[in-house]
């Protein structure tokens, strides 16, 4: 189970928490509700517990235009966050919100750059001599030369 302030919240405002700096309104967030799949007798089949969350990344006004590039290029246009595992619908709609929200916080993330390294003498050392080692394994494994050989 979650606790307070673990993960992405629906405010006051009806506005998705991503991160700390981005809000999503709810309004631009569809959910669609269906029948669940899998066992759950009679009430799966008689309750649209299973919740869809659909952000269309193209039509939001809530992400910069750096931020709609970086979405594009990750997951595409759409973004979809499916939740069936609870019996209530209500939590599978928090479930898909916070599943949605955690991918649309992964596809912004900024990936860190590369800084270029060397290795340092004892790893070059090390490595020589794990090849040594292993030229001389396969060295003992062949068979001794035959008399008029050499």
């Amino acid at each position: 189970m979650s606790e307070p302030g673990d993960g992405p919240t629906v405010g006051p405002r009806r506005l998705l928490r991503v991160g700390s700096e981005l809000a999503i309104p709810l309004a631009e967030i569809t959910l669609r509700t269906s029948r669940s799949s899998g066992p759950g007798g009679q009430h799966a089949n008689v309750t649209a517990s299973r919740v869809e969350a659909i952000f269309d990344v193209l039509a939001s006004a809530a992400l910069s235009e750096e931020q709609r590039e970086r979405v594009l290029a990750r997951v595409g246009p759409r973004l979809v966050a499916v939740a069936q595992d609870e019996r209530s619908q209500a939590r599978n709609r928090e479930l898909a919100l916070e599943r949605l929200a955690e991918r649309l916080e992964r596809a912004l993330a900024v990936p860190r750059s590369r800084r270029a390294t060397r290795p340092s003498a004892a790893a070059r050392t090390r490595r020589l001599q794990d090849k040594r080692r292993a030229a001389q394994r396969k060295q003992e494994r062949r068979p001794p030369p035959a008399e008029g050989e050499h």
